[in-house]
This record gives structure tokens, sequence and C-alpha cells, in this order.
């Protein structure tokens, strides 16, 4: 049960399907924290329609915060995470969001066929859509 509430794994890679069917309905032109983390996003200004699946770890209410600190400037932020309902940062940030999309199942991150990479947690899509 460590897995459900740790931090063991942070890198969770978005399913590519997944990833796709967003970005068709959101063109994203931005990613604040790719999978190389080139870039510091948490000390970066962010694009105008950025898609985020930030670590899972402990530095996570760190990433809602500045998502919804780069949406009050009017910027769409489309996170995926893990839907943590009963922590203090979902409650802070994730409610005020414009839309959230509970994922029906366990999605399978890295696109790995086996069954060893299903998420030990549910996910959610959480929208904080900015001006038109």
């Amino acid at each position: 049960m460590k897995v459900h509430y740790s931090s063991l794994r942070l890198n969770w890679r978005t399913p590519v399907a997944v990833y796709k069917q967003l970005d068709d309905e959101f063109s994203f032109d931005h990613d604040p924290c790719p999978p190389n983390y080139i870039v510091d996003g948490l000390t970066s200004e962010w694009g105008r329609v950025n898609f985020v699946n930030p670590p899972y770890g402990k530095e996570i209410s760190k990433w809602i915060k500045k998502g919804y600190e780069e949406w009050q400037t009017g910027k769409t932020v489309v996170f995926l995470i893990p839907s943590r309902t009963d922590t203090t940062w979902w409650h802070d940030y994730c409610m005020k969001a414009t839309e959230i999309r509970f994922i029906k199942g366990r999605l399978r991150f890295d696109d790995n066929k086996d069954n060893k990479n299903h998420a030990p947690f549910p996910s959610a899509v959480v929208i904080f859509k900015g001006l038109e």
C-alpha cells in the first residue's frame, strides 16, 4: 500500500493516447515539466496553453499552486494528476478549476503493454481554462 501514498515513483510518463486526445482539444504550446526536466517549470514563466504532468511526490502541491497562479494571469493549464481529493492542495486549488475530469479505471503509464505500469492510484484531468 505504500506506493499509493508515497513518493516511491515521481516520473509517471503520460500515456501517448491521453496526451494526444488532450492536445487535439487544447493545442498545447508548452510543457513546464517535460520528461527530461531541462527547464525548471516552478521558476519559469509558462506558455499560453500548458500541459502539466508534474512529479507526483511531495512537491506536487508546488506545481498545482504554480499552475493556479499561471491561470490567474489568463493562461490555460491542464493537469494530469493523481486524484487526491483528501489533500489540502486539491481543495485549495483543484476545486477552483474550470473543470475536473475523473478518469475511469487506472491509467497505464509509459505505454507499457504489461500490467506492471498501471498506476496504483486514480487519476484526474484538472483544467484551468484561461481567457480566449
